[in-house]
This record gives C-alpha cells, structure tokens and sequence, in this order.
C-alpha cells in the first residue's frame, strides 16, 4: 500500500496512526464502574460496558447473597439478556450454582444508546449514586424455553452469556411468535406445560414435594441504568438544544416460568 511513498520512518509511522484513528473514528468502547445503593440499603458497584462496534451495552453487579446478575442489550438485533448467577446451599443438597436466562425484546427508548454510553465519564467515581427515575416492576411470564444451540439467531451474544443455563433460558410467547414471524427457526423454541394443561400444576412454594413440577418465581432489579439522553437550551436565538448529560432509571423485573421440579426453584420458598 505505502511502496511508492518513500517516506521517512517517523512520518511513516504518524500516517499509518492517523489512518488507523480515522478507521476507527466511529468506534467506541468503554466500561464505567458505578457505586449504587440497592433498595435494601446496601451498597454495590455496577460495572457498565458499551460497544458501538457491537452495538451492545453491559449491565453487571453482584448482590449482597453473591448472587451475580448481568445485562446484556443488543440493539442490532433489538434484543435483552437477563442472566443471573444463583449461589446454591450445598448443605441442602443443591448445587455449587445454577445460572437462569431470560430473554425479550429491546423496545425503542429503554436505554440510551450504545455509543451514547460509550461516551460517558464520572466526574466523581466515588459518589453513591440513585436513579432518578424510579419505575415499576414488568410482570413477565416466560412459557417458553430456548434452544441454546439455535439462540444465536436471536442474539450473537446470547451463547456466550446463557452457556451456563443449559436448559434454563425462558423468553415469553408473544417475543418467541415475534421472531418465528421474522424468520427465526422453530427448533430455537420449546413450549412450556402451563397451569391449564398439568393437573395439579401449582406455585413452587405451595407445590408438595421436591420432586414436584411447578411455577416459579424469580425478581431482579437494574437499580441504575441511563434510560434517556438530557438535552440543555442555549439563550441564543434559534439555537438548537444540545445534549448535556443523562435521566437514570430503575427498574424490577418479576419473571414466572416453569420448572419440572421444585427443587431447581428453592430460592422462592425463602421470598415467602
């Protein structure tokens, strides 16, 4: 490409730099730590990740039982990744951890944008921060399981994420008929038993024994998030209103799903 250029070695080297910045002059990536008191009072330090590259953005903290939680939008394919990493009790007999999955569409303007995101900084990391917006709990009921070797045509990055789930990635019927509709595969989905179709079939913390199937319940909250852009107005004439900063929201998530024994859901029981 440079043969014909003859140039000197340092100025050879400024071009090839300043053409690698004009390549990637659109691209940016970054990952913000916030420290964000939960609604218990606690503590935790979210780690936020944007890539416009991807157009993805990564929400992850760990709560006060150690139980992890990460999300994951991925505004290329207008899809949301709930997974979240449950410490079991081994004195129960349960195991070291069990990973859920849920999965749903990205609606417009539930969060900025990647590139958005990418660009923000903390003029004072140690600050602990609550949102601003504090918005209701999205009652979701999950009826149907996703196949993990058919997720990728959902999202990219659901493999990777979900890897550990196995068999425990839920999204809901109306997302699952949303994506048949657009090409998505049936195999990638596995309807559910429901209420009406088992006799018996019963909340997990009322179902008799252990080895029972049943509907489980499972909550989580993203206590910090930026869900809008600000924009500011100049006291010049005409003069279009800029972007001056970001509205962070809250918001809790209540998912059903069921499960073919109670004893993969023994966290509910202990929320009742």
């Amino acid at each position: 490409m440079f043969a014909g250029w003859n140039l000197p070695i340092s100025l050879f080297i400024n071009v090839v730099i300043l053409l690698h910045i004009l390549h990637g002059a659109s691209v940016f990536s970054s990952e913000l730590k916030v420290r964000v008191r939960l609604v218990d009072g606690q503590v935790a330090e979210e780690t936020l990740e944007a890539d416009s590259e991807q157009d993805t953005i990564t929400l992850e903290f760990k709560q006060r039982d150690g139980t992890l939680i990460t999300f994951v939008a991925d505004f290329k394919k207008e899809v949301k990744i709930f997974r979240t990493l449950i410490l079991g009790e081994l004195e129960r007999g349960q195991r070291q951890y069990q990973v859920l999955c849920f999965v749903t569409r990205l609606n417009h303007n539930e969060l900025i944008s990647s590139e958005s995101m990418a660009r923000l900084r903390q003029k004072n990391p140690r600050a602990i921060r609550s949102a601003e917006e504090r918005r209701g709990m999205e009652q979701l009921s999950m009826g149907v399981a996703v196949n993990l070797s058919q997720a990728g045509q959902l999202s990219p990055h659901l493999h990777n994420v979900c890897r550990e789930a196995g068999g425990a990635i839920y999204t809901q019927q109306a997302d699952a008929q949303h994506w048949l509709d657009h090409g998505v595969e049936g195999a990638t989905f596995q309807p559910l038993p429901q209420s009406w179709e088992v006799p018996g079939l019963e909340d997990c913390p009322s179902s008799p024994g252990l080895w029972q199937p049943c509907v489980c319940r499972y909550s989580l909250r993203l206590e910090w998030y930026p869900c809008l852009l600000r924009y500011c107005h100049t006291h010049a004439a005409r003069a279009s209103p800029y972007k001056c900063g970001i509205r962070s929201c809250s918001k809790g998530f209540h998912f059903r799903f069921y499960v073919p024994y109670r004893h993969l859901c023994l966290w509910d029981e202990e929320d009742t």
